[in-house]
């Protein structure tokens, strides 16, 4: 994803229409993603959660937005200050941004560029709720995004896609978002999980998905919205990689749900629905850094690897005795890792840039410079959302009590429940109709 300063110079690029109707529109579905991950997260937990779930998500897109505009926008994508942090002060507030000012190298105004990053970081924190599903204070979680956003996305957004972050200049591919998005909040999920334990019955009672059609719904949103996540993030369609990144999107998506079903049934006996949605959506994380730098041919072997190791991975949280709700770990953080690395192997040098892997000639040049993202913003991620975590967890508290987490969030924080019963059965006046007496039995047997 690329990034640079306002141009105000005579010979800037015209503005393009064309692009700047196709950003607009991307940034429509990368919004639309939100509710859809609120729809996926929904259906995955249990009647008495399901408003909560879905609240998670829409607060993020609240309070993102007004955070991006104040000062978030400035922070990721000003300018550099010692390859960290970025700040430029016309965007605070984007009191200093006319409508006519261009993306420097686009031809996209700088606005149209701005909405569309404001809809990758109102997803990312968004993520991470499912980790933390049925036992999180609504008070804490919203102050908990407005923090993370500003301690950990806007930063990491900086080191990855602006000029003079340092992953930015070391060369670490992430086309629309591997290491800023799904490793930050994969990692972040594990950080937060850890400081505040389990849900209460985790490992002992059943905690099945309450509604797997919403569930369905929600990765179809999801699969629909990625296109405008992935193949806008070229900014343009000029030259057609984001062409190839829509085509290696759905490529990689089908290949995920396909390896993810196969593996279910052989370890499982069943292909379920669960399955094919967990699947998609580990194919559309995986692709996401490694789609612009691989062929069609690539994306199935990032689909399928992704597949396999985040099914492989959900199990891990009854090992290892973490309780990942909804498989933020499992699905974003593995899925982010697996594709950012396979660039290093699978880049062909035919799209986004002339940077091979290793499996094309190009050596592990580019794998290390992959590793180095990964596990630098794993890392930072990690620490740092565990200890606001902490914090949080130690003045306001986390949690809320057991008593309403076993009676349910929804009631507790919401005062509200996602489906209403008391006119189903068990009310209804008794019937008046008088039955017809029953036909004489017949006193004939059959010799």
């Amino acid at each position: 994803m690329a990034s640079a300063a306002i141009t105000l110079a005579a010979d800037a690029p015209t503005l393009s229409a064309a692009n700047t109707g196709f950003m607009l529109i991307c940034s429509a579905l990368v919004l639309l993603m939100t509710p859809g991950l609120a729809f996926f997260y929904g259906g995955m937990v249990r009647v008495k959660s399901t408003l909560n779930m879905l609240m998670m998500s829409f607060i993020s897109i609240g309070i993102v937005t007004i955070l991006w505009v104040l000062y978030g926008f400035s922070m990721a994508f000003g300018s550099d200050n010692g390859s960290i942090i970025g700040w430029t002060s016309d965007y605070v507030g984007l009191s200093g941004i006319e409508t006519g000012d261009l993306w420097s190298g686009y031809t996209i105004p700088v606005l149209a560029f701005m909405v569309f990053q404001l809809m990758f970081a109102i997803i990312t924190p968004a993520l991470i709720s499912g980790a933390l599903a049925d036992r999180v204070k609504f008070t804490a979680w919203a102050l908990f995004v407005a923090l993370w956003a500003t301690i950990v996305y806007f930063p990491v957004a900086h080191w990855v896609w602006g000029t003079g972050g340092w992953a930015f200049d070391l060369g670490v591919i992430d086309f629309a978002g591997g290491t800023a998005v799904h490793i930050n909040a994969g990692a972040a999920a594990l950080g937060v999980i850890l400081v505040i334990g389990k849900r209460v019955g985790f490992k002992k009672d059943p905690m099945r998905p309450h509604s797997l059609p919403l569930v369905m719904l929600g990765a179809g949103l999801l699969w629909f919205g990625w296109f405008g996540f992935n193949a806008g993030s070229w900014l343009g369609n000029d030259d057609g990689v984001g062409s190839l990144m829509f085509v290696n999107t759905q490529v990689a998506t089908a290949a995920a749900m396909l390896a993810w079903l196969v593996y279910e049934k052989i370890r499982h006996g069943a292909f379920t629905t669960l399955g094919a949605a967990s699947g998609a959506v580990a194919g559309l994380v995986a692709i996401t850094p490694s789609g612009g730098a691989v062929s069609p041919i690539g994306a199935i072997v990032v689909g399928v690897v992704a597949g396999l190791l985040c099914a492989m991975a959900v199990g891990l949280k009854y090992k290892l005795g973490y309780d990942d709700s909804l498989d933020v770990v499992g699905v974003h953080l593995v899925g982010g890792v697996v594709g950012s690395l396979l660039v290093g192997l699978l880049a062909s040098g035919k799209g986004q840039s002339e940077v091979e892997g290793l499996f094309y000639g190009g050596g592990m040049t580019q794998f290390w410079k992959q590793c180095a993202g990964v596990f630098a913003v794993l890392a930072y991620s990690l620490i740092v959302s565990a200890i606001l975590a902490f914090i949080l967890d130690k003045t306001i508290g986390m949690r809320v009590s057991e008593d309403e987490e076993v009676a349910g969030i929804d009631q507790a924080e919401h005062a509200e429940t996602a489906y209403d019963f008391s006119g189903a059965g068990g009310g209804a006046a008794k019937s008046t109709v008088v039955p017809p007496a029953p036909a004489a039995t017949s006193k004939k047997v059959d010799a």
